[in-house]
């Protein structure tokens, strides 16, 4: 790796170690929002290719803890059940990964803002899509799809994942285990495909690597707090915060294309 990765002046680099320290507690407090919470933070301060680069390898750890807190059985009842799912994401990933370095700096704005403003809005509103079982596979394919599309292009997949597992109606348990197990998947293919894509190089890698201590730091303590938590006022004020950074990145999208 290439220590010049690292070089940064010192104030960006507070706000990355801070942007990840608050992504990663939410992140083991609630489950989920790690990515979302990372890319908005740090395509603040460094241009959004850069970002998501940054965001891939401590994103992929803290998935792998998630994924494998449950135990190894549970993750093999997850990918039994929901491969369908699992498969699409993980293709479209790999897909769309390839399309990040020909797009404009304010089409990735945008396309990270938006869906991160819909979900949060959505959230707040209460409104909760059902399934029926015998609809599994056609939102399988569908929201499988639309979730692989945004992860590979910023590294976020987590909003329609979650939309899904409240719409079938997944207990608790089962949807901590499912999140993990896609998060967790999805984050190794993520990594692979933007290797291949240049956006995770030697240069760019060391950053992330380094986020590895404050990422490690701030999902243990959110895990420590899991159960004192009131985790739905949490989640309502993170949602705020989610609409306020992705209006954010739109205000800078639009900036860019205009």
């Amino acid at each position: 790796m290439d220590a010049a990765g690292l070089l940064l002046p010192l104030p960006i680099i507070v706000a990355v170690v801070a942007v990840t320290l608050i992504a990663s507690f939410v992140k083991g407090a609630v489950g989920f929002a790690m990515p979302m919470i990372m890319m908005s933070g740090l395509a603040s301060v460094m241009p959004a290719e850069r970002a998501l680069a940054t965001l891939i390898i401590p994103t992929l750890m803290a998935n792998l803890w998630q994924t494998l807190r449950g135990g190894l059985p549970q993750a093999r009842q997850v990918v039994r059940e929901f491969w369908r799912y699992l498969l699409v994401v993980l293709v479209f990933i790999a897909l769309a990964a390839q399309l990040v370095t020909s797009l404009p700096p304010g089409v990735m704005y945008l396309v990270i803002g938006i869906p991160i403003i819909v979900f949060s809005l959505v959230q707040i509103a209460g409104w909760k899509p059902r399934i029926p079982p015998h609809g599994r596979w056609l939102a399988d394919v569908g929201i499988g799809l639309l979730a692989g599309f945004m992860g590979g292009l910023s590294g976020v997949w987590g909003p329609p994942t979650v939309l899904y597992l409240l719409a079938i109606e997944a207990p608790k348990k089962d949807a901590i285990s499912v999140q993990g197990v896609v998060y967790g998947a999805g984050s190794l293919v993520l990594m692979l495909a933007h290797i291949r894509s240049g956006v995770l190089s030697a240069e760019t890698a060391p950053l992330g690597a380094a986020l590895l201590v404050p990422m490690i730091a701030g999902l243990w303590v959110g895990q420590m707090v899991q159960d004192r938590l009131d985790q739905q006022k949490f989640r309502r004020a993170m949602l705020f915060v989610l609409i306020i950074a992705g209006l954010n990145l739109i205000r800078r999208g639009l900036g860019d294309l205009g």
